[in-house]
């Protein structure tokens, strides 16, 4: 089956739209909340997180044994996709919810903003732990611009409701420094962390 395509004005008719967060269900435990920048145009067009066709988000995943069977969610992401997520503890959030198509379109009161909304997302679902996909981003978001990518200090644990914090490498094809197999690495640390991964 052909995959589907956008042209640039379907995708620009979805710049500002937002994307729900992908949460567990009840009785789900959130073990793993990955938080990207901001949804992008394909993303917010699918109404799926992280679905733009060269983003190494899943294959990594996928790399890392955080899930165990393929996403591809270029096209949207179905129930039994959403469900492979949800059965392992894992949910998807962004610092901010407003889509663009590149994530230096958002303002540092966007992203503060964003940075609030998301600690009182993390204090209401309690994740185990919270990873952030890009340094530069969480940086501006929670105004530490010396902050490095890896587990954050536990001087911030108040902030976080008692989750470990991470930032881990952004998985945009743009992000040109980073393999499937470094995204892999890192996010496999992340997925140890919280028990996802042995």
């Amino acid at each position: 089956m052909a995959r589907r395509t956008f042209t640039r004005a379907e995708l620009e008719s979805f710049r500002d739209a937002e994307v729900p967060d992908l949460l567990p269900g009840p009785g789900q435990q959130l073990r793993l909340l990955f938080v990207g920048i901001n949804p992008g145009l394909w993303t917010a067009a699918t109404r799926t997180h992280f679905a733009h066709p060269g983003n190494r988000f899943y294959p990594a995943l996928l790399r890392a044994g955080v899930i165990t069977e393929p996403i591809d969610p270029a096209d949207g992401m179905d129930d039994a996709q959403r469900d492979v997520l949800r059965e392992r503890g894992i949910g998807i959030s962004n610092v901010v919810r407003r889509a663009t198509a590149k994530a230096s379109e958002l303002s540092d009161a966007e992203l503060k903003a964003g940075g609030v909304r998301l600690t009182e997302l993390v204090a209401r679902e309690r994740p185990r732990v919270v990873a952030i996909a890009g340094i530069t981003a969480y940086r501006a978001a929670f105004g530490l611009p010396k902050a490095k990518p890896g587990q954050q200090p536990e001087t911030i644990d108040d902030l976080w409701s008692g989750a470990e914090l991470w930032v881990v490498p952004n998985p945009s094809g743009l992000n040109a420094h980073e393999t499937v197999e470094s995204l892999a690495a890192a996010y496999r640390e992340v997925g140890v962390a919280a028990g996802i991964v042995t």
